[in-house]
């Protein structure tokens, strides 16, 4: 399931102008060269970057803030820049096409996280329901503040920006939805809807990349925060396992928040970035030597769905 939308969430950043055959080819070889070593080196038998980084690191990261979240965050700004900016963007008002049918993915996608989140407890149990609860409280605390950062800063709320809010709000517990208090993620939500907020509206201003649905600056950029925040709020009490089952030689260390954990989080996200940033730039260049990367623009004017696949939304 994993292996599935971790790829899918690249393709918000580069729609409207990325040929079909370039992004089968590069989610093949993405999947295959960034997805499965960071999922192995995460989830497999010893830990994280234990290997990666040469030593035994434990970086904590329970529903794939690092193998999900940020690796397509990040390949998915990499994959931005390199195809360039819509024909018309930023001049052109470019709206989403229905925020009725937003709003209802949105809730779709929330009840999903559940067993994104939930699930990756493995079995029914306590674990599962802090993991739950973490990952709603999180979302809504998110929609919350980010709302309230627009009602502040432009006047008014929307609910476009409540329903990025929720998104920003799953994408940050993600990582820490098995291993913070209930308390923890609801600070968590709130702190992810004003930092990925500022993220959308004033970081891509400022570095002028066209991210179609912002998948860098809710994805990637609300992981980072997950992770790193975890490394301070991991707490044996909502996880006990934290406190006993990370041994070093003889000796058992508490992986519960902390300086030393929150060092280890910032090893992990450094590590994911540049190697996702890396493998992505090479890939690309590989795809865009052999079939190029990005339709003419008579086709991204006509449309993708036409241009690339012949047919269209709505028939008159």
């Amino acid at each position: 399931m994993f292996a599935i939308i971790t790829p899918a969430l690249i393709s918000g950043a580069v729609a409207e102008r990325i040929k079909f055959s370039a992004y089968l080819c590069f989610i093949l070889l993405w999947f295959t060269i960034v997805y499965l070593p960071l999922a192995h080196m995460i989830w497999g038998k010893g830990g994280l970057v234990n290997w990666a980084l040469g030593g035994r690191l434990p970086v904590l990261d329970f529903a794939g803030g690092t193998v999900v979240h940020i690796s397509s965050g990040i390949s998915a700004l990499v994959c931005a820049v390199m195809l360039g900016k819509r024909s018309g963007y930023p001049q052109e008002p470019m709206p989403p096409h229905n925020v009725v049918l937003s709003l209802t993915g949105t809730g779709l996608l929330w009840f999903g996280w559940f067993g994104f989140n939930a699930g990756s407890a493995l079995t029914a149990g306590g674990l599962a329901t802090n993991a739950f609860a973490a990952t709603h409280f999180s979302a809504a605390s998110a929609a919350v503040s980010w709302a309230a950062a627009e009602w502040f800063l432009k006047g008014r709320p929307s609910v476009l920006g409540a329903a990025s809010g929720m998104v920003a709000g799953l994408a940050t517990i993600t990582p820490a939805s098995g291993f913070v208090t209930i308390p923890a993620a609801c600070l968590i939500g709130l702190v992810a809807g004003l930092v990925c907020y500022t993220a959308v509206t004033r970081l891509k201003t400022a570095l002028k990349y066209d991210d179609s649905l912002d998948v860098f600056g809710v994805h990637g950029v609300g992981s980072t925060l997950g992770m790193l925040l975890l490394g301070w709020l991991a707490s044996p009490e909502a996880n006990p396992l934290l406190a006993t089952t990370f041994k070093l030689g003889s000796q058992v260390i508490s992986l519960g928040g902390g300086t030393a954990q929150f060092l280890r989080q910032c090893a992990g996200v450094a590590f994911t970035m540049v190697f996702s940033a890396a493998v992505s730039w090479i890939l690309l260049k590989l795809v865009d030597r052999l079939i190029g990367l990005r339709v003419s623009e008579d086709d991204e004017s006509l449309g993708l769905d036409l241009s690339q696949h012949g047919e269209k939304a709505y028939n008159d």
